[in-house]
Parts: C-alpha cells; structure tokens; sequence
C-alpha cells in the first residue's frame, strides 16, 4: 500500500512509518495540515492515517479536502480524544474507522488492511489469480472452477499471500495479520507452517500450481509467475 501519515508527534509518526514500511509499504509523512493537504492535491494514496489534532489546523478537514475533490483514499483517524461526538462527526464526514491513542503498532497495521480491504472491495467483489477464484461477499474459493474448502484462518491467508504476490513475508507479519495481539499468546510460530501446508495440499487438490515456497530463514513467498 501506499500510505500517508499525519500525525504531528515526530516519535510515533517515526515509529508508524518504520513499523509499516517493515511489509514492503510505501509509507509518506508530515506533521501538519498544510502539507497534508499539498501532499493528497499532487498524489493519491490507498490509505490515510489521520491524526484530527494538527498545529495549524483540523485533521478533520483533510476528509472535507477528499470529499470535495472525490478522492477514494481510505481514512483512518488516530487520535487521543475519545469522545463519541469525535467520532461520529469523523466517521460522517468519510472516515472509514477510528483508532483511539495509545493503540499497539500491531493493531493499527490490522486496522489499516481491514479499512484499505472495505474500500477496495467496493469496486472489486472477486479476486481472480490464474486458475484461483476468490468470491469476496460469499467467502468461497475455487481452483479451475472447482470449490475448495478452506478453514477461516486459510481463507485469510490466500487473500493476504495473493494481496503480497511475489514478495518474501515473515513468519511474524503473517501472524500479526492473521492473529493481531493475540500472536503473543504463541510461544512459536509452528502454527504457521501448519496452516501453510493444509492450504497448499487443497490448491494442489484441487489442481492448482504450488505457489506457495518457504524462504529458508525469512519466511514465505507466494510465487507470481
């Protein structure tokens, strides 16, 4: 994704950046309203992190800025007030969710691709790779026509492998995206490679190209070609 962060403390704007950039995102940011809204008038963005507490202005009207040019970039609003009138009028004005400070790295990731995966999803109800069919509002898969079951935590995990085609994704990324904090609860990533097998064993079933290869100390690659 390409992602734009606005957010006027310099640590944390730091830390998001450096923690997003980690999985191959390409992350721009800038502490102020000003710059914010030069930045989304001369590119466009899958997402937006949006801090609504700026030094010269409302974060508020960066949503008002995207309405009125109808610009699609998915918004997440960050902020340490937590009221519900806060929140309402941000989620009015086109905000697609509301992240309260202080929030773990690991959750804001997952908020950040369920958001970008809603507004997507908006224009695009299927996700079609070679010989493998994903319907999008019913869950199901198909291999050359042919439904294939898949558990939960498998179905997540095809979307994400081909949402990342042809890029190396660590064990921890996969866990952090499938199980958020509840990764912490694992004393290994055993459960990964569990998962993996079942998945690529059911594309191969059913016919499918094995995909999926391990990266001997890295993690895991969905091949693109």
């Amino acid at each position: 994704m390409k992602i734009l962060v606005i957010e006027d403390e310099q640590s944390l704007r730091e830390n998001i950046t450096s923690y997003l950039n980690v999985d191959g995102n390409i992350c721009e940011s800038c502490g102020g309203l000003t710059t914010a809204l030069q930045r989304l008038a001369d590119y466009d963005y899958d997402c937006v992190l949006l801090d609504i507490g700026l030094p010269d202005g409302q974060g508020l009207d960066v949503l008002e800025f995207l309405r009125a040019h109808h610009k699609n970039e998915a918004v997440l609003i960050i902020s340490a007030r937590n009221s519900l009138d806060d929140k309402l009028k941000g989620l009015n004005l086109g905000a697609d969710d509301y992240l309260t400070k202080p929030f773990h790295l690991a959750e804001l990731k997952a908020r950040l691709i369920a958001v970008y995966r809603r507004k997507a999803l908006n224009t695009n109800n299927k996700v079609v790779f070679n010989e493998i069919s994903i319907d999008i509002p019913g869950r199901t898969v198909e291999v050359n026509d042919n439904a294939i079951i898949l558990t939960r935590k498998e179905y997540e995990m095809l979307l994400y492998f081909i949402a990342n085609k042809g890029k190396v994704i660590s064990k921890n990324a996969i866990a952090e995206h499938l199980w958020g904090d509840e990764m912490d609860m694992h004393d290994n990533f055993d459960f990964i490679y569990t998962h993996i097998k079942n998945l690529r064993r059911k594309l191969l079933d059913a016919g499918g190209k094995d995909y999926l290869t391990s990266i001997y100390g890295l993690g895991y690659k969905f091949v693109s070609t």
